[in-house]
């Protein structure tokens, strides 16, 4: 089968387009081409790419020629202009359009603690999911039109590159891990028991790849996460622990965080999504995958992604501005308890 990603090389899509390589499917890489060496050297299989900016919709137009694929997916449309551009370009060229949406569009506040595909839409707090609540209704309507469209919603999911927590700067979570290694208190939003699911990349892949060319999945919305769900104070402790460091945690309240971070939209990050807590309930991706269940256990998964950035010195980037930052709202809060300590 012939397939055409637009993008395909970030944290989710890496590792499709290597499973895809790997199990041999004629796949096209659009992007502009800066990583699509690290995806094809890791399976060896033959990748094509076009070398185009999907902004620039003439030249896409052009670089595509008269070429139809039988699935074409999207891992980089954020916004209705996005898929109204891909609609233009790919209509009667795919025999199916994949998109990402996200499990933070799901109701904030919610209204249960169990998460499936029926939970209403509905994010205050965020305008990113806003935007692909507007990108799944634009998609879903195109398809009573006779597109055919299967959308897929993320949860937290991760790869060796990063670790995935509650909060980091705009460097990634290297500062944080930084902070473990230097024996300095971390932050952790709320009192740490919320309830948490992160996904590993390769078991999001395996699920993706049982809905390409799945007659069951056209016109469907569907989340793929891990079925195992822990607290944040577990997951920061398996960070330490991995470390090989104890976790000094400093607790404080997510609203006060949002408050004091907002150029680093903590609001949407913490109040509009790792905050509440996320507990997925996926018998409908395991009914359109029959066989397909998360393998990779978050204690695993972590404890080779810190590996992996510890023997890689290019995912250690620095970010004093995010470490002055914790430090700042740390000493904040214990300043406060201290002036309102029994004489």
């Amino acid at each position: 089968m012939k397939a055409l990603f637009i993008g395909g090389t970030g944290t989710i899509s890496a590792a499709i387009s290597r499973l895809l390589l790997a199990s041999g499917w004629d796949l096209t890489l659009l992007n502009r081409g800066n990583r699509n060496a690290s995806v094809q050297a890791a399976t060896g299989g033959e990748l094509r790419e076009i070398h185009c900016d999907i902004n620039d919709e003439a030249a896409v137009a052009a670089a595509l020629g008269d070429r139809h694929y039988d699935i074409v997916a999207n891992f980089i449309a954020f916004n209705v202009p996005h898929v109204e551009r891909d609609f233009r370009l790919f209509a009667g060229r795919c025999g199916q359009y994949l998109t990402l949406s996200s499990a933070s569009a799901y109701q904030k506040p919610p209204a249960d603690y169990l998460i499936d595909e029926t939970t209403p839409l509905a994010n205050p707090y965020w305008q990113y999911s806003r935007d692909k609540i507007a990108v799944e209704n634009y998609l879903l309507d195109r398809y009573r039109s006779g597109f055919n469209v299967t959308v897929v919603r993320p949860s937290h999911t991760y790869d060796e590159r990063s670790v995935p927590l509650g909060m980091h700067g705009k460097n990634g979570s290297w500062q944080i891990l930084r902070r473990i290694l230097d024996g300095k208190k971390v932050i952790i939003h709320g009192d740490g028991t919320s309830l948490w699911t992160l996904t590993h990349n390769s078991d999001f892949a395996r699920a993706f790849a049982g809905l390409l060319g799945n007659v069951h999945a056209l016109g469907q919305a569907v989340q793929i996460t891990s079925d195992e769900t822990l607290t944040w104070n577990q997951i920061y402790g398996i960070v330490a622990a991995a470390l090989g460091k104890p976790l000094r945690a400093a607790h404080i309240a997510s609203d006060f965080l949002a408050a004091a971070g907002r150029h680093y939209d903590f609001e949407g990050n913490l109040l509009g999504d790792k905050a509440q807590s996320a507990v997925f309930d996926n018998r409908k991706i395991k009914r359109l995958v029959p066989g397909w269940t998360a393998t990779v256990r978050a204690d695993q998964g972590l404890r080779a992604t810190v590996a992996h950035i510890l023997e890689h010195s290019a995912y250690q980037r620095p970010d004093p501005e995010f470490d002055d930052w914790c430090d700042r709202v740390i000493a904040a809060q214990e300043q406060a308890l201290l002036a309102i300590k029994p004489v």
